[in-house]
């Protein structure tokens, strides 16, 4: 970037800033700290100049928006285009309720709904079932059988709205109801549009929701990116999630290093099960978290969007453009919210947000103000989408494309996050010898993950204690205040009147024909063929969640997390 004399004088001028500008300033008045760094606890130097990018190559490295290796960005135009999909989270109580939300998010300028379950709908269980009692409803929406999601779905046509289901464990049976809704609305399958989170290796690394062991988690994961390809083209089977893994303390480089190689684990699944890379490569999507440290997160994402790029081709063959560019939804650090002064959650969420955005994302959830206390109010929820829509319409950070690009600071960072991460990846690659599938197994299998996301949880947290990480409101900047402001309450009544639809689509179906398509259904895993089609056929003939995850348990033995009452 820089020639070897250019350099030199640079390194001549910084050093005569430093003895005739810096050194008098320290002597006198010095700095606010001895030490800073990010909330990674990663280290940043004073100032960045030519010299700690003199050996960048603008090519391999940066390029530009929508070539290789997308450092820049997946796409030429970015949002000059179109803005990102503002995508926030909904979902509680009844299916009714949820559409509720969802037609008043759709009036307010939402481009996309994003689907939150309860617990036990996560975890694959009846709402009728004795572990979901005091969890219907409760942190998300019920779906139990194909007439919830016919009224969730209520006079929203799915052949024009993206959605998104944050669900993992049960996925494919919420997948499987999407699609007979599809079928029962008419739209043709190659035209529905959405994203299935659907990755259970993150659940077994970080956010803990299973039903069956890794292995064959993995297999059914797999089972839906084939039937993806071959139906549903336009809907991603697999959102390949480091948000949990943020959530649940790791670092900004082990979110994205171990998020990428659960991603790299489906590649090498689904290429052993004879897929093309170049046909299922651009159906990945990925999630991530956005936290306080703007430049840091800034430098995740790029450095993200470099390394997919080169490992899919040099590790994977892929050749099409659309299997190297990473895409990926972005929301805000949910473990940054704090319940004292609620209020400064916007400002967190703004910058956070911002984050986001300058790091290219695609679609953006933006936490709501008070979701440290509660699921979140309708206001709440409106301030959290209008963050989105100023930082769209108002700010000018749409305006250009990769605009912290050829920043000595972002660079350097960027530079810094590829290398970290890459580490982690080595790692886990020689763990698995030579498999980054055998290698994330075998580190979920050993507690490797674990151990890693613990230590850095337990320093950031004996940061804050120690007040070298100031948490404002919490250990700084602390007032008396009423920490019970109005919230959301869920209806008491909620899990009444979702038994009371459950015993209702029961009674009305056909008995026989549940039967046979939860037989159907056991012998294809018993076979090992795709389990996706026979999903399909039981959730149409009104099967509930629990019966179908029930069959996965019979041959796979119980696995289950215990959900405690509330």
């Amino acid at each position: 970037m820089f020639d070897e004399q250019e350099l030199a004088d640079i390194r001549e001028q910084r050093e005569q800033w430093e003895t005739e500008s810096l050194e008098p300033i320290l002597e006198r008045h010095g700095e606010r700290q001895d030490r800073f760094a990010t909330v990674s606890n990663l280290e940043v130097d004073r100032l960045y100049t030519p010299e700690d990018i003199a050996d960048l190559d603008f090519e391999e490295e940066l390029g530009f928006p929508g070539e290789p290796p997308y450092t820049r960005g997946p796409y030429p135009t970015m949002y000059r285009g179109r803005t990102w999909t503002m995508r926030q989270f909904a979902g509680f109580g009844t299916a009714e309720e949820t559409n509720e939300r969802f037609h008043y998010l759709i009036d307010q300028g939402q481009t996309g709904l994003s689907t939150a379950f309860d617990m036990p709908s996560l975890m694959g269980l009846d709402s009728d079932h004795p572990m979901s009692e005091g969890e219907v409803g409760k942190e998300g929406v019920a779906v139990d059988t194909l007439a919830d999601m016919e009224i969730l779905f209520d006079g929203i046509d799915i052949g024009e709205v993206s959605t998104s289901f944050t669900i993992n464990p049960s996925a494919a049976v919420i997948y499987a109801m999407y699609v007979a809704l599809a079928d029962q609305q008419g739209v043709p399958r190659d035209k529905i549009r959405g994203t299935l989170q659907n990755d259970m290796l993150k659940e077994f690394i970080a956010q803990k929701e299973w039903v069956v062991p890794p292995e064959p988690s993995l297999k059914v994961v797999t089972d839906t990116i084939e039937f993806a390809v071959d139906e549903t083209p336009k809907f991603h089977p697999v959102s390949i999630s480091g948000y949990h893994i943020r959530e649940a303390g790791s670092t900004a480089a082990q979110e994205a290093a171990f998020t990428l190689a659960d991603g790299f684990a489906y590649v090498e699944d689904s290429i052993d099960r004879g897929l093309d890379v170049d046909e299922f490569g651009p159906l990945l999507s990925f999630f991530f978290n956005s936290h306080n440290s703007i430049f840091e997160e800034i430098a995740k994402f790029r450095a993200s969007r470099r390394i997919y790029a080169h490992v899919m081709e040099e590790w994977y063959g892929a050749e099409r453009s659309e299997s190297k560019r990473l895409k990926f939804h972005t929301q805000t650090a949910g473990q940054s919210l704090t319940a004292q002064q609620p209020l400064n959650n916007i400002v967190r969420v703004t910058i956070q947000a911002l984050a986001g955005v300058l790091g290219g994302t695609q679609s953006l959830h933006t936490n709501s103000f008070d979701e440290a206390l509660a699921l979140p109010s309708e206001k709440a929820v409106r301030v959290a989408l209008r963050t989105q829509q100023i930082i769209a319409e108002e700010s000018g950070a749409a305006d250009i494309v990769d605009p912290m690009g050829g920043s000595f600071a972002i660079e350097t960072l960027t530079n810094e996050m590829e290398a970290e991460i890459m580490g982690y990846l080595e790692e886990i690659k020689e763990m698995g010898d030579g498999s980054v599938r055998d290698g994330v197994l075998e580190g979920i299998d050993q507690g490797y993950y674990h151990r890693e996301i613990q230590e850095s949880s337990y320093e950031y947290q004996q940061r804050v204690e120690r007040g070298e990480e100031v948490v404002v409101g919490v250990n700084e900047y602390t007032i008396e205040e009423d920490t019970s402001p109005e919230i959301l309450h869920i209806d008491e009544t909620t899990r009444d009147r979702q038994l009371n639809r459950l015993e209702s689509v029961k009674a009305d179906r056909d008995d026989e024909d549940v039967d046979a398509t939860l037989e159907a259904l056991s012998a294809a895993i018993e076979s090992e063929e795709n389990v996706m089609p026979y999903i399909i056929d039981a959730v149409k003939a009104y099967a509930t969640m629990g019966e179908i995850m029930q069959i996965f348990e019979d041959h796979h033995g119980a696995y289950r997390e215990e959900i405690s009452p509330v």
